[in-house]
């Protein structure tokens, strides 16, 4: 379980919206709202506020769920790296996603998250995995335009599943019923099963 106040995290969900690199942490803005009126659909969770916060800021470490989305290629400073390996290492998740199937920032995210860890490295995350089930039961989920199979993609620590990528689009599919996601990426019943379970499963392990 995640290293923060245990009253905090057992009694309250909030997604910190994450500010990275030169992003603002408004694209697709109302993802994380989004997010957090899925969980408080289907659970009896105590909900609050989406925040917005910094890799810079103190509060960081009092977040212990992260969410962060963009279009674009991005670079994290070395200042951003220590603050977020401190964050995993200390119980945190991320749960990451690219807009409107822009193939730019799920390329950028696995180069930067595997920055973190010597010898560690993003992967697909197999259909067997607890996250699949954590909630809704999802056997598998295929892309809008051509049936492939989706995979969400994982950085392990310590043996620990500690940020998670959908690169198909997945926020646009759950928040704004796959749009802007021009005829491709997660069907939007599949995505908002699938974010729902992505939370749940950050919140109990």
């Amino acid at each position: 379980m995640p290293a923060f106040a245990e009253d905090e995290q057992m009694s309250t969900f909030f997604v910190g919206r994450l500010k990275y690199s030169s992003n603002n942490g408004n694209d697709c803005a109302n993802v994380g709202v989004d997010l957090i009126e899925l969980v408080r659909r289907v659970s009896s969770i105590k909900m609050a506020e989406e925040r917005k916060v910094k890799l810079s800021d103190e509060s960081l470490h009092e977040t212990p769920f992260l969410f962060m989305n963009g279009h674009h290629d991005f670079v994290l400073s070395d200042e951003e790296m220590v603050s977020l390996r401190t964050y995993f290492e200390h119980g945190g998740f991320l749960f990451a996603s690219g807009c409107c199937t822009n193939p730019a920032f799920p390329k950028a995210w696995r180069r930067e998250m595997g920055r973190l860890f010597p010898g560690v490295e993003v992967k697909r995350i197999s259909y067997d995995h607890l996250i699949y089930r954590s909630f809704y039961k999802i056997d598998s989920i295929h892309a809008v335009h051509d049936q492939s199979l989706i995979y969400v993609e994982g950085l392990i620590h310590d043996g620990n599943l500690v940020a998670v990528l959908c690169e198909e689009g997945l926020c646009c599919s759950f928040s704004m019923d796959n749009s802007c996601n021009r005829g491709r990426g997660v069907p939007p019943e599949v995505g908002k099963k699938l974010a729902v379970n992505i939370a749940v499963y950050s919140l109990t392990h």
